[in-house]
């Protein structure tokens, strides 16, 4: 599980590819303190896991899954990757839950200043992920966890303050550039758990049985409570 905070920008140094699936080469400082093989890096969001390193960088291969709900298949040679370790237990948890998995990709279509702040407003180019876009909802894009300004139901808007584009490779991000997406986990577990309640009645014809409603009881049995 990872938090949203940055720890550094890393640098893509090679970037190997057969097919659907990659071999990438990451230059990297902060994220190597007490690294070891098997730990789990977020880059550009995306969870990876370390299968080599050496002092200055690291190597991770990406499925073909990845490959295509992601936007590491467009970063090039020197490309900027954000760079984040797995949370530790006990550590704090400044951003959100955030869990390493693209849910898509999205188009930035447009990047404006306001004040001490900067706009981004994202095109989801899957359709299906704008239901679980809220405004003043949790996001997360290119493994940056940020807050949902505003949304018209096809497009959503984030506002960025000036620590957050120093810190991150968002800053180099303009329209026309692919985010990775990864919406609020809660949200997601909560619609597939209501997608599969067991029927409650059937009506008196005899035709098909309607779902139940949210209980206390429901949410205590599946951990929510």
């Amino acid at each position: 599980m990872f938090t949203g905070l940055i720890e550094e920008i890393g640098k893509l140094r090679y970037s190997g590819k057969q097919g659907e699936s990659m071999v990438l080469v990451i230059e990297a400082s902060k994220v190597l303190e007490g690294v070891r093989l098997g730990d789990s890096i977020s880059v550009n969001g995306v969870c990876l896991t370390v299968t080599a390193y050496d002092r200055t960088s690291f190597t991770v291969d990406v499925t073909p899954q990845t490959y295509r709900h992601s936007n590491l298949k467009d970063v090039r040679s020197g490309g900027a990757l954000n760079l984040e370790r797995a949370m530790l237990a006990g550590g704090r948890f400044g951003g959100h839950i955030v869990q390493g998995h693209s849910d898509a990709t999205g188009t930035i279509i447009a990047r404006s200043d306001e004040g001490n702040s900067v706009w981004y407003t994202i095109r989801p180019d899957d359709a299906a992920v704008v239901r679980h876009i809220i405004p003043q909802g949790s996001i997360t894009l290119d493994g940056i966890s940020l807050t949902i300004a505003e949304s018209d139901g096809q497009t959503f808007s984030v506002a960025i303050i000036p620590l957050t584009l120093k810190e991150t490779a968002l800053q180099f991000k303009k329209p026309g550039d692919t985010v990775n997406i990864e919406t609020d986990i809660l949200g997601k577990y909560v619609e597939h758990l209501l997608k599969q309640r067991p029927a409650s009645g059937a009506d008196s014809g005899g035709g098909s049985r309607r779902r139940g409603g949210l209980t206390t009881n429901y949410l205590t049995e599946h951990g929510f409570l």
